[in-house]
């Protein structure tokens, strides 16, 4: 009798908790974010297909590529600096850096070696253009080139840039834009290059025609450096067509190139597709945001070569269980409920959630099992030790201890200060679980333990914090004002605003100046030793998000401009 007293008072202590939920739903009915319906239906998406899967179209590929190499690249060395810089400029912008690495590597090599010998001058003391085009992809490929690349072009007595007609043309002032965009903390020449750049391209933009207008829009709206480069593929094939002595071969195999990676991209969609119909959460779950397609979008911002399917569906898989456990803690769970589920994600252990709603019952369960079958998976691939399991729940533990603890401020009604919001919301934004993934995914180091990893963040951790520091601050400046009209959780501007008796709009100018600092961090720390693989592949998380929610909310909201995107993207072939 004695042994069975223990489940009794357990069954009875259930009954008790699920007579209260249900009395909370009855009085207090459950807070709802009212997000749209997914638009993207899983029978659309599993009939995708394309001829561009065919071994014929491999093959033409292939056969472009050594044309590349031995037509243009074989005669790299009969062009000036100037001219290998813009064929790399190119090849990145199109889309075919990946495929001419060495090549790449080899004439920036040259290049950074010619501009030392040189004293900084590429092209002659006035040329704008080839300077700060020298100086962004130099940097952007991690060599530490000076901002005094630029003093050329600068009044000495007032640091400011001088005028001349010559350094004016348009050319040069979008290159002088984005090169501005990769500058470190404490870089005033490129603090006044950017203003300098930004009024002169806003001034003259109403006297270009509609294609160069249309590039300086581009530009002014979000520089390369912040933009996901493959998401851009297809609008800058657009201009290269418009230029007379654009190369064929380079235009076809670029062209061919996007509709090959897009046919991987559909399978990989398709495969996720099933998996999230057999997992049946969207049923289940239908307070959270059915966002399959956009969660896959934001896996290819991070790598979208053929090579990293797998990569791509387990990244997909956890974004999808970010949003949805991000919505069990902001919209429908109550405090007692979050800390039982809390507790459960801490302990890894589904019989804790027993006490739980069904709906977050099976969240966690969905959440237990798919990242059990990462761990998995990635140890028979890839040969982690026995420590994988570890480090991946953790991520996981620290990303719902961060939501509880904001859980708790919309409880009680606290605003923290802005370093208070921030030392937890650098946790919440879910950079270390993308960081996590990425690493375990991408890393190729022969030796797989966990020290390794560990050793790894040790190094990382200013690296993580900006990055995740940028999601958190971009996602606020997306989705405040929806949050303010639900009466969410206080956002960082709200935080901001309270704290220091301002308008939204001083709070939204401060936020956006946080984010450019932590953007030189984040171009300080790509100039450290790491593969460029792996560090684009952190950077890319920042870039995904600062297109995501450079117009609104890019989760939440699923409008004409956004869907449209999307189809260009993944389902629209050139």
């Amino acid at each position: 009798m004695d042994c069975k007293k223990p489940v009794l008072q357990d069954e009875q202590q259930t009954l008790q908790f699920q007579m209260k939920s249900e009395a909370f739903n009855i009085i207090h009915q459950r807070r709802s974010a009212n997000y749209e319906p997914n638009i993207w239906q899983c029978d659309f998406l599993e009939s995708l297909d394309s001829i561009y899967d065919e071994p014929e179209c491999k093959k033409r590929a292939e056969k472009l590529i050594e044309d590349v190499r031995s037509v243009i690249f074989g005669k790299a060395v009969e062009l000036d600096s100037l001219a290998q810089l813009e064929l790399i400029d190119s090849l990145e912008k199109l889309g075919l850096a990946g495929h001419f690495e060495v090549e790449i590597k080899e004439a920036l090599g040259i290049i950074a070696i010619s501009m030392k010998q040189k004293n900084g001058n590429l092209n002659g003391d006035d040329d704008l253009y080839a300077t700060a085009l020298c100086f962004k992809l130099l940097r952007q490929h991690g060599y530490d080139v000076s901002q005094d690349m630029f003093s050329n072009f600068m009044d000495a007595n007032t640091g400011a840039f001088i005028r001349k007609s010559k350094h004016e043309n348009i050319k040069g002032m979008l290159e002088l834009l984005e090169a501005s965009h990769v500058a470190l903390e404490g870089e005033n020449f490129l603090d006044v290059a950017r203003e300098f750049s930004t009024t002169t391209l806003e001034e003259t933009l109403s006297n270009l025609d509609g294609f160069l207008a249309k590039q300086v829009i581009h530009a002014l709206e979000l520089p390369s450096q912040k933009r996901v480069q493959w998401f851009d593929v297809k609008w800058h094939i657009g201009v290269k067509e418009k230029h007379r002595d654009m190369n064929s071969i380079l235009l076809e195999l670029a062209k061919l190139n996007f509709n090959i990676v897009q046919a991987t991209l559909q399978k990989d969609l398709r495969e996720l597709s099933r998996w999230w119909r057999n997992l049946g959460l969207a049923e289940n779950l239908t307070f959270a945001r059915d966002r399959l397609v956009e969660s896959f979008v934001c896996s290819v911002g991070l790598a979208h070569e053929p090579q990293h399917s797998c990569f791509r569906k387990w990244l997909t898989k956890a974004i999808n269980f970010i949003l949805i456990i991000d919505d069990v803690y902001d919209v429908y769970g109550v405090l007692e409920e979050l800390e039982i589920f809390t507790i459960a994600v801490n302990m890894w252990d589904v019989s804790e959630t027993k006490m739980l709603p069904e709906c977050m019952q099976i969240c966690f369960l969905a959440l237990y099992n798919t990242t059990d079958d990462f761990v998995n998976e990635i140890q028979r691939e890839k040969g982690w030790d026995q420590l994988l399991p570890v480090h991946v729940k953790k991520v996981w533990t620290d990303f719902c201890n961060a939501l509880y603890v904001e859980a708790k401020w919309y409880t009680t009604g606290y605003t923290p200060s802005l370093q208070e919001y921030l030392s937890n919301a650098w946790i919440s934004s879910s950079g270390s679980v993308l960081f996590a993934y990425a690493f375990f995914c991408l890393e190729h180091n022969k030796v797989k333990k966990a020290e390794e990893y560990e050793n790894f963040m040790e190094k990382s951790k200013d690296l993580l914090y900006n990055i995740s520091v940028i999601v958190r601050l971009c996602n606020d400046l997306g989705t405040s004002s929806a949050e303010v009209e639900r009466g969410d959780a206080p956002s960082s501007i709200v935080c901001y605003m309270r704290e220091k008796n301002v308008s939204e709009e001083m709070a939204r100018k401060h936020i956006k100046g946080m984010i450019d600092e932590s953007w030189k961090k984040l171009n300080g720390e790509c100039l450290t030793q790491m593969p460029m693989q792996l560090m684009q592949t952190f950077v890319n998380i920042a870039r995904v998000v600062e297109g995501l929610y450079h117009k609104g909310d890019g989760f939440g909201v699923q409008d004409g401009d956004k869907r449209n995107k999307i189809k260009s993207l993944l389902l629209e072939p050139l």
